[in-house]
């Protein structure tokens, strides 16, 4: 192979490398939203306790966000926890007994229905739990924060 082509497939190899995974936090607490990273800036909108948020940029002590609607904010790193959320985003998720669609059904959720992550799950599902204590399978096509 010639130097050139080596040096074209090299880069062209470069190119195509996965992107970073996202990092999603979740609220420890409801927290105030801004259009900049500072209590001064403008307030956009209160998110609820528990919500997901994808991390876009980490700033100091402030971290820009994207949240389900796909609306961009900043809110304090200080609000974020380390458990992990998930958003319902379909309008009835079916959490089931086992990672298979013919899984018994245990519970359902609601759009917008934070769930809690709690371990690694087959392709295509997330094991998750509910604030009551329930806790099964979901598809990972209903769920936003993943």
């Amino acid at each position: 192979m010639s130097a050139r082509r080596l040096l074209l497939t090299a880069c062209l190899a470069a190119v195509t490398l996965p992107a970073a995974a996202l990092d999603y936090r979740s609220l420890a607490e409801a927290a105030l939203l801004y259009d900049a990273p500072s209590t001064k800036a403008k307030p956009l909108f209160i998110v609820a306790r528990y919500t997901p948020v994808e991390v876009l940029v980490a700033n100091g002590p402030w971290l820009k966000v994207r949240d389900a609607k796909g609306d961009l904010a900043w809110v304090e790193k200080a609000k974020t926890a380390d458990q992990r959320t998930v958003l319902v985003k379909a309008d009835r998720a079916q959490i089931r007994a086992q990672a298979d669609d013919k899984a018994l059904v245990i519970f359902e959720a609601e759009k917008d229905v934070a769930l809690d992550l709690t371990e690694a799950a087959p392709p295509g599902w997330v094991k998750v739990k509910h604030r009551d204590g329930q806790q099964g399978y979901v598809k990972a096509t209903q769920v936003w924060g993943l």
